[in-house]
């Protein structure tokens, strides 16, 4: 037993360090669960987070306000964001940089650039040789490239968001529009690197406004498909989205909804800022015709007017949505000359007429991306601010045909809403109801790989290929392997976009280079020779379309395969004896499985056209992957080694399965041999196949071997896998490198630092200044004049001056710590003032709870003295120990207050309040002490009568009626013996349940009198 105890002691101790460990993560975890979103508009944005306790809430910016303005102003030695950079915009529109977005991801040469340049001439954009790109040049010294501005702003997003929440916040999921390419959708990543944020995903701002569309509409989705189109004008581009909503049977939480994005249709240039560009060429013209004769310049040639103007004419499409007509008015719009004029609807439509024509145009693209008509469009829900104007709703009204507009959906924080909820589903810290999410990328990938050919005997071309990778509308993400046959030596293949014809001649200019990446393996040839008497089974490239969209390729590999012979074991007797019992039991393998093994390998044999150069691809709704051949067997030839396509796919898909289930499979040697082939680490991998895997069983109707034959195992398939180096050359936009990425981070994170210790020296300034002129009012209040003197007042009036005349005259050139310690200083020059007004204030309200107490503190001691001897429960120790207690009390007080009655006001006072708040507490400890032992305390047991009863005197019995004798119930004599309580009912309390009793020694005498086999008999009041 002992030795028992002494091997449990360990366990328990590495328990209950374990759960000690445990605990210490989760407490260090609760400090950073909360996970956020930012949707990134172009001209605001809006953040939301989730934290335990806080379910999806939109974080309030500094100025209380629900969105942002995506703005930045970036100076010598300061920067603002949001509401601040926006005011900025006036007085220094060249350092205030906004709709930097439309610059992500694009080289110097793109249309967008020069429109950038057009709409803000104030900004001047220098050339980066090496990526192509421009950036910003603020002056000689500052320069930043649009991703480094964006890194800023998302650094300063996640300040307000922490704020909000209280805690620090590192997860975030990203919006981003729905027609980013590859190029741009990688610069939002590195701006994110460069801003210290982890993001879960980067999620399509329409993918994010139907899932916040889906969520809070969960109870209206069912088995029946509906579709909705979202209609999404924003500030910069339009997009218009086909969702479709039903209930779809998942694999582990069983029927949940889904939306699948089945069409998009986009303008990158369609929105409310082309509208106020309009509205601001409109104004700048009339205030030229206003002065025209006046020699003055054109307003366009100064920014600040036109900043002026751009303000004015954003705040005139918003009123002019809801009245026919308003007054611009600016005042001192330039040379200090104010410029009014009044400006109708009608004249706003029709400077935007050609706008408004572009209105139907992403429906259109919606549909035929998406195979529908409209007749199949349920509803057409309006999002984003520029769907406000009046004109953009009837011309889509009449686009759409519909009875009215669906308008039941907060257009500015829907996707932030639906973003913050994806968020909180990726996260380890939150549990969200499953909602299956279904995206589709609108642009197509192939692979394109160029080999050599023999088409006549001795005559050898060159022949290109083209494999489709992923589809358009197809889903991700996914994953997918293709494999290469006819390879064995070093080679090139490229990636690129597939079929963009879908886009208009300008879209397909602004949309950039259509090459993605060349490939260059290395270490080909020398697979071949590290394994000369292996099958190839081609070289695979496994690529990945992670849930950002963002395309990468994960590795390539070599597999080879032989077979390899075991020799023949002699069985044991034991193992005959337990196969033989196996066999009895339907463990032997019967004819039956071994007919359905070389089915499943003759299904796999599956033979392509020789003349089929370009293996069919089947977009299937469903979110798997496949897995690509070169080119196939000629139709009816022997196949030769590595040319049979493998039906199978390395397939990543979504958490929740919700597509129909694909094709059967086969599952011999082709599907087992594809699917440990996926699964392969990197370098040598050697693998064995079990004999029940192989399909070698014997043809039907062939009689089983002899014994003998059994004992020779059957030959087993061992697979190689050589990892083969990757070199990519980037042909779109080239990613920063990992030392420029630091040093962009580096730089931003100096610039954060910056701003923190500008903050904390204003903060220092402010206290000072602020003190100072507290104080100085003060020295003229009474309170204040009735403890010091006028010396005093005139010392401390008159360091009180020369830091205020320091602060004006050098405090701009002051350090943080430099203004503290004046702080500092000052506060020590007036601590005994403050102290002798302060406690002056305290001392009515202390004395008064003094009092109280002590008179309470008196009742009670009072009332504990007359009870009566044989009910007392205090000792007279603790009764003499409280009156001690109260009287030192009383005198002190009364001796103090004596004390400091005869000392002057403007000296230290004697009657401190923590002096008294310190009598309180020990008077307090000791009162309380005697309540608590009253609480608990039992009343003593009754003296006992001649049959060993207790006596009970009526309730209105006196003293001396207490010796009477006790009348028995009826039908009962005097000489009964009591009716005692079962046995089983006094033991049904355990003795730890009961509670203390603070009896004394004659509670104790009288337990020790009673007879040893009688059982105590209990009052009423004790059963």
């Amino acid at each position: 037993m002992a030795a028992t105890v002494r091997r449990q002691r360990p366990r328990r101790l590495a328990c209950w360090a374990l759960m000690a460990v445990l605990l210490a993560d989760l407490l260090a975890l609760s400090d950073t669960l909360a996970v956020m979103s930012v949707d990134l508009g172009s001209e605001s944005m809006k953040v939301a987070i989730v934290k335990p306790g806080v379910p999806m809430e939109i974080v309030l910016n500094k100025e209380s306000r629900r969105k942002t303005p995506v703005t930045v102003t970036l100076k010598e030695n300061e920067r603002f964001f949001g509401d601040s950079a926006a005011s900025m915009a006036i007085k220094n529109p060249k350092a205030t940089l906004r709709y930097f977005q439309h610059l992500l991801g694009k080289q110097e040469n793109n249309p967008h650039v020069a429109l950038y340049r057009a709409r803000f001439p104030e900004h001047e954009l220098g050339f980066d040789p090496q990526r192509q790109t421009v950036y910003f040049q603020i002056s000689p010294q500052l320069q930043f490239s649009p991703e480094e501005v964006l890194s800023m702003l998302l650094n300063y997003s996640r300040s307000l968001a922490e704020d909000f929440a209280e805690q620090p916040i590192k997860d975030a999921v990203i919006t981003v529009p729905a027609f980013f390419n590859q190029a741009e959708r990688r610069a939002v990543l590195q701006a994110a690197r460069m801003a210290g944020l982890k993001v879960l995903q980067l999620i399509n701002d329409n993918t994010a406004t139907a899932l916040s569309y889906g969520v809070f509409r969960r109870k209206d989705i069912n088995s029946t498909a509906q579709n909705i189109m979202f209609y999404d004008m924003g500030a910069g581009s339009t997009v218009c989205t086909i969702v479709t909503y039903q209930t779809v049977k998942t694999k582990d939480a069983g029927m949940q909804p889904q939306l699948q994005i089945r069409g998009v249709g986009f303008d990158r240039t369609l929105g409310g800022l082309e509208m106020e560009l309009r509205l601001r060429e409109h104004l700048a013209g009339i205030f030229n015709e206003q002065r025209k004769g006046q020699r003055a310049k054109d307003v366009r040639e100064n920014p600040r007017a036109m900043a002026k103007l751009l303000r004015e004419a954003n705040r005139l499409k918003t009123i002019l949505s809801a009245n026919a007509d308003h007054m611009a008015q600016i005042e001192g719009l330039m040379d200090d000359v104010d410029f009014k004029t009044k400006v109708t609807r009608a004249e706003f439509e029709e400077l935007c007429a050609d706008l408004f024509e572009r209105v139907p145009g992403p429906v259109q693209q919606a549909l035929q991306s998406a195979e529908m008509k409209l007749d199949e469009i349920e509803q057409v829900i309006l999002v984003g601010g520029a769907t406000r104007v009046p004109k953009v709703q009837e011309v889509l009204l009449k686009a759409v045909g519909k009875e009215e507009l669906g308008k039941n959906i907060n257009a500015d924080e829907a996707a932030a809403m639906g973003a913050v909820y994806q968020a909180a589903a990726l996260s380890k810290a939150f549990k969200v109801k499953p909602f299956v999410v279904r995206d589709a990328a609108i642009y197509p990938i192939l692979v394109e790989f160029t080999r050599e050919v023999e088409e006549e005997p001795g005559v050898r071309s060159l022949k290109h290929n083209k494999r489709v990778l992923f589809c358009r509308m197809g889903p991700y993400p996914q994953r997918k392997v293709i494999t290469f046959n006819r390879y064995n030596h070093d080679f090139n293949f490229h990636i690129n976009y597939g079929d963009l014809g879908f886009l208009g001649p300008e879209d397909l200019r602004v949309f950039g280079s259509q090459n993605l990446t060349t490939v260059k393996l290395k270490g080909v040839g020398e697979s071949f020779k590290k394994y000369p008497d292996y099958e190839s089974k081609g070289i695979k490239a496994h690529f990945n379309l992670d849930e950002s969209g963002v395309l990468s390729l994960d590795r390539v590999e070599s597999v080879f395969e032989t077979l390899v012979e075991d020799s023949p074991e002699e069985e044991s007797t034991l193992t005959k004896l337990g196969n033989t019992i196996s066999s009895l039991f339907g463990g032997g393998t019967t004819q039956d499985t071994k007919e359905n093994g070389t089915d499943t390998v003759q299904t796999a044999a599956v033979q392509m056209p020789a003349a089929n150069f370009h293996t069919v691809v089947f977009c299937l709704p469903q979110a798997v992957s496949w897995a690509e051949e070169e080119e196939g067997p000629a139709e009816g030839s022997k196949a030769e080694p590595g040319e049979q396509a493998e039906p199978r796919e390395e397939a990543e898909a979504p958490t929740d399965d919700t597509s129909p289930p694909p094709p059967p499979e086969p599952k011999g040697d082709a599907a087992s041999e594809g699917e440990k082939a996926a699964e392969k680490d990197k370098g040598e991998k050697p693998e064995a196949q079990k004999p029940n895997e192989k399909g070698e069983a014997g043809a039907e109707g062939v009689p089983p071997a002899p014994e003998e034959e059994k004992k020779q195992k059957p030959a087993r398939k061992q697979r190689m896998v050589e990892e083969i180096g990757v070199e990519l050359v980037v042909l779109d936009l080239p990613d920063l490198r990992q030392d420029e990425l630091a040093r962009s981070a580096q730089k931003l994170q100096d610039l954060t630092l910056r701003d923190l210790e500008k903050q904390e020296r204003e903060k220092a300034a402010n206290s000072l200044e602020a003190f100072i002129f507290e104080t100085q009012d003060k020295l003229y209040q009474p309170e204040y004049q009735e403890v010091s003197t006028e010396e005093q007042r005139e010392d401390i009036s008159g360091r009180l001056h020369a830091a205020s005349t320091w602060l004006e005259d050098e405090g701009f050139g002051a350090t943080t710590v430099m203004l503290k310690e004046k702080l500092a200083e000052l506060r020590k020059l007036c601590q005994g003032l403050f102290f002798r007004v302060e406690e002056r204030k305290k001392w009515p309200e202390r004395l008064s709870a003094l009092d109280n107490l002590l008179n309470h503190s008196s009742m009670f001691l009072t009332g504990a003295r007359l009870i009566p001897e044989m009910d007392q429960i205090f000792t007279e120790v603790e009764m003499t120990t409280l009156e001690k207690v109260i009287n030192e009390t009383w005198a002190w007080k009364n001796a103090t207050v004596a004390e400091q009655a005869k000392l002057p006001a403007t000296e230290k006072p004697v009657l401190l309040s923590k002096d008294i708040e310190a009598k309180m507490m020990a008077l307090d400890r000791e009162v309380q002490y005697l309540l608590n032992k009253a609480k608990f305390a039992k009343p003593r047991p009754r003296p006992k009568d001649k049959n060993g009863t207790r006596a009970e005197p009526p309730l209105n019995a006196s003293a001396s009626d207490q010796g009477d004798k006790v009348i028995p119930p009826a039908g009962q004599t005097e000489d009964a013996k009591p009716i005692s309580e079962p046995e089983q009912e006094t033991r049904s309390e355990p003795a730890d349940s009961e509670p203390l009793e603070l009896g004394g020694p004659a509670a104790e005498s009288e337990q020790k009198e009673q007879p040893t086999g009688q059982k105590p008999t209990l009052k009423n009041d004790e059963l």
